[in-house]
Order: structure tokens, then sequence, then C-alpha cells
């Protein structure tokens, strides 16, 4: 991955507001949102494939992240070592990722060697070499992090939650691989792989800096238009968490068992969306005020942090928690998790509570949008879920209008009866 040294990006974009995203679409048909600000010459370029684990063939889970990794392991004519001293010389940011849905990866360079960032891009993406030792190189830190992560009860925890909320569905599979999956993956699994992700068909990108358009198009060209389209991806089933009202246990010796636990969840792209993101801030996503950190933390003294999120991917989306306790007290915890989401169900928030999250998910929102790279994310984040340009712009009215009736039918989706499945890794005595 890359080794280059660190860009400083703390441009203030005051004046260059996100809502004033511009759409490209280039001479090769390559659609972009653009944000031009001229405050600090940095460039930040985010870009999202369509396509994640959820494509990894059956067995070898593990292939869209492995290749997300070596793609910066050399290209082209460069070996690894060449590549990673181009990015170094000039203090190029390149990285990768992979998700559940997408493989994506953002490049920051400072504007005078912009042009040899996104040729090195464009290598990266072509022409990967996916040499034998770059491949063996980074099976071995797979392996060596798998085995190190089967003492950690946080990732235990996780991996079987995913396992029986989608058992026999592709989300169940650990992105990440497993010793025996990662030991099976071939070149030719990682090359069949990036022809079916990296193409200039489905790619959503995101420009912020201090580029105009006409350059910008004629760059995005170089990195993405000679790409090839890519081949069909696998169609991903739509499924839902299952097994609720489940309780399972990963064992392992620490006087501290971690949980995770889960019900359903609103998608990103659907209407109910803002008003269960609020409901979840009230319930557990609102760090210091919410009530699951009150009653779980403040008042008894049962965790140190604690917890809830909304998941959203192409084919599922769930409510999903985390906490850690001691093994004696796991099911005083749950006992308390199951009665605020009672207490929800039965009597929403009240008026004052509502309005509160309100506020600070309105007032917090622009947090998020100031750095370049943070903006460039944002949007090519909003740009993949299909969102449209100008959410941005609208999303705080969302919010600000969300009824107790909204929050009432969010809840009655998310929540239903209040049954959760639950995970434990550790020694739990009282579960």
């Amino acid at each position: 991955m890359s080794m280059a040294p660190q860009l400083v990006d703390t441009a203030p974009h005051a004046s260059n507001s996100p809502t004033q995203a511009v759409p490209v679409t280039t001479a090769a048909g390559i659609e972009a949102w653009h944000v031009e600000s001229q405050v600090v010459p940095l460039i930040a370029l985010a870009f999202t494939f369509e396509g994640g684990a959820a494509q990894d063939p059956e067995g070898k889970a593990g292939v869209a992240q492995m290749l997300a990794r070596l793609l910066d392991e050399g290209a082209g004519d460069l070996v690894s070592d060449a590549f990673q001293e181009r990015l170094a010389a000039r203090a190029i940011e390149l990285s990768f990722h992979a998700g559940a849905d997408a493989l994506g990866g953002s490049l920051k360079m400072l504007v005078k060697h912009a042009d040899e960032a996104i040729d090195l891009l464009a290598l990266a993406l072509a022409k990967p070499r996916l040499d034998p030792d770059a491949i063996e190189r980074v099976r071995a830190q797979t392996l060596a992090g798998l085995r190190y992560q089967q003492n950690d009860p946080g990732v235990m925890a996780s991996r079987r939650f995913f396992a029986e909320a989608f058992a026999g569905h592709p989300y169940a599979r650990p992105s990440s691989g497993t010793p025996e999956s990662i030991a099976a993956i071939t070149r030719d699994d990682l090359v069949a792989m990036h022809a079916k992700i990296i193409g200039r068909g489905g790619v959503k990108v995101a420009a912020v800096g201090a580029i105009d358009t006409a350059r910008l198009a004629e760059a995005l060209d170089r990195a993405f238009g000679r790409l090839n389209l890519a081949a069909p991806l696998t169609a991903i089933p739509q499924t839902q968490v299952g097994h609720l009202g489940q309780r399972h246990v990963v064992d392992i010796d620490v006087p501290q068992s971690v949980l995770r636990f889960g019900m359903g969840g609103v998608p990103w792209r659907d209407p109910d969306f803002i008003p269960a993101y609020v409901l979840n801030h009230i319930l557990g996503g609102g760090s210091f005020t919410s009530r699951l950190f009150q009653e779980v933390r403040e008042k008894r003294g049962l965790a140190y942090s604690v917890g809830t999120s909304l998941v959203s991917h192409r084919a599922s989306a769930m409510t999903w928690g985390y906490t850690a306790t001691k093994n004696e007290r796991v099911g005083e915890a749950l006992a308390v998790i199951g009665d605020e989401i009672g207490r929800l169900i039965a009597q929403g928030p009240s008026d004052e509570e509502l309005q509160k999250a309100k506020d600070y998910l309105t007032g917090s929102y622009a947090l998020g949008f100031d750095t370049s790279t943070k903006i460039a994310h944002q949007l090519a984040q909003i740009a993949f879920e299909g969102l449209g340009m100008d959410y941005i712009a609208r999303r705080n009215d969302l919010v600000a209008n969300v009824t107790q009736a909204d929050i009432r039918r969010a809840g009655a989706r998310t929540f239903a009866d209040g049954k959760m499945l639950v995970v434990a890794a550790g020694r739990p005595t009282d579960f």
C-alpha cells in the first residue's frame, strides 16, 4: 500500500461549500462531481466502483480486498518498489479499499504533481501487475492479520454476527476472508475480479481542489476513460437481518464480553432513512446524549462505551449496536438495552428529545466537510447511493422536518417487535 508522506489538508471551504458542486462529463463519458477551490494548491479525488466483497467467489472470500491491496503494488512497467518510490518522490497519496458493495479509492496530490499522479492512478487501475511476489506478500500479511484477529473479541463478535444475520448470503462472508479462503485465492481470481469491477461504466468520481473544469475533464479521461467496460456483476439478492431473538456466544477466555446486537434497518436511498437516522441518534448514535449511553454507562456503569448505527448495503439494511461489559453483567446490559428499545417502540421520544436530536444533527453536519478530502469522499458516496447532487443542500431540511409520525413509522420498520440478534464474544455467565 502507499507509503507516501502525509499531505496536510486543512483548507477551509466556507466560501466553497460542497453545495456548489457542478457536474462534469468528459469526452469519454466519465461523470464526476467537481468543487473548485483555489485556497491551497491541492487536489483530492475520490472514486467508487460498483461491486465489492459480495462479488467474491464461493469459497474464496477476500478476493476483492486482496485486489484493493494489490492495485498499487506495481503497475505497468513499474514493479512495486518503483511504483511506491514514484508516489513518495512527489508526496502523492494513493489508496484503495474494498467494502461489501464497492471498491473505491482516493488520490491526493499537489497541483504541480497532478499530471504524474493521474498517470500513476491510471496505471494502477488499468494495468496492475499482480506479480506473484506481491500476491504472496499481501497473502502473508492478510493471514497474519487473520491470526491476530482470532484473539480479538470485537472482530470475532462482528464476524459471527454477520454470519448469523445473513446466513447463506454473500454478506455473511467476512470481506477479509478466512485462512482457508485466502490460501485458495489464485492470480486468476484476482484478474477476474479486476475485470468484473474496474471499468469505466460503473465508476462514481468526485474531485475537490485547485483544478478547473477543463483540466479536470482531461485528467479524468486519462485516469478512467481508457478503462475497459467492466464484466457483468453477479446479482446479489435482497435480504434482511435473520435470526432475530437469538443469542450466540463466541467462546474467548476474557473477563469482559464484547457484544454485537442488531435488528432491521432502512437503506440510505429510502425516504424513511432520515427519520430512522434521527431515531438512531436518540437511541444510541448520539454518543454522550443518547439513551443507551445515559442508561448503560452513566446511570449503571455497565460499560465504557455503547452505541448504535445504521448500516446500509445495496441488498440489505440494519440497525446494529455494540458495547462491552463484564461477563457477569451481560444479561443486565442487554436487559437495559432492550428496555430502552421497548420504551421507544411504546412511547417514542419526547418532543424535546426529538428537537435536540434534530438541532445537533443539522448543526454538526458541516463538520464533515472541513477538508478537500472529506468533501470528495462525501460527494463520491452520495453519488454512489444515487441521492442526487443537491442532497447536501437538502439534507438539513430533511432532518429539520422530521415529525413524530415519521419517527413512529421508521421505528416500526427498524425496531418491529424489539427482538434482536445478539452475539457475545467472551464467557458471559448471565446471558
